[in-house]
């Protein structure tokens, strides 16, 4: 059976579709070495590298306030290994550098966080200076309007951790129709031959990304 790694603060409903869909729950519970919220977010603790490849980050080299709590939240999509490479924990990158990926750095150090990866080449993030900086990147990016995602505490959350590409779906955690960029969002998903999932029950928030291994 596959499993997605999954906030605890994870919606039921969502939880309810993941488990229809045939996979186990692995969830992630907060934890003291950075704050709420993001104590709970997949992303925080572990890097995805590849089909079924993980780097699963040693929580005590967190900092518990930003950018030292983002050392593992980088994309790794295609040929590319995306992140501030200046915070990056240096045996995640060394791990990238050893697959051959081409580093990209970016001021973002939340860059799981920002970036919604639709396929291997193609990606939506609403943050500018990340778009800035793969401009000459092989990557189909479609920049959308900051904000409109719910993080408790924060002025708002971020498309990637509230979204994951799970097989051929993208899943949204939460109403997707509400963003005012929705109509672009869904023709890109689809563009890009993926089916679009969200539920229209609660509103669209960051769970620091729905994680398939």
């Amino acid at each position: 059976m596959n499993k997605i790694y999954l906030s605890e603060g994870a919606n039921p409903i969502l939880v309810d579709y993941l488990q229809n869909q045939g996979f186990s729950i692995s969830f992630v519970y907060a934890t003291k070495h950075t704050y709420a919220p993001v104590n709970s977010h997949p992303d925080i603790y572990l890097c995805k590298l590849g089909f079924r490849k993980f780097f699963y980050g040693n929580p005590d080299a967190l900092g518990y306030n930003y950018p030292d709590n983002a050392k593992f939240n980088a994309v790794c999509m295609g040929k590319y290994f995306i992140h501030n490479l200046k915070v990056t924990e240096k045996k995640l990158l060394a791990d990238a550098t050893h697959m051959g990926k081409t580093l990209i750095d970016v001021a973002q150090g939340y860059t799981k966080c920002n970036m919604a990866i639709v396929s291997d080449n193609a990606a939506i993030t609403s943050d500018q200076g990340i778009a800035n900086s793969l401009r000459n990147a092989d990557i189909d990016l479609l920049v959308i309007t900051p904000g409109h995602i719910l993080l408790e505490g924060q002025p708002h959350g971020f498309i990637g951790g509230a979204s994951g590409l799970i097989r051929d779906k993208m899943v949204f955690h939460g109403n997707l129709s509400a963003h005012p960029d929705f109509d672009k969002i869904k023709e890109f998903v689809e563009k890009h031959k993926c089916e679009l999932v969200y539920f229209e029950e609660f509103e669209l928030s960051d769970i620091g990304s729905i994680i398939e291994a």
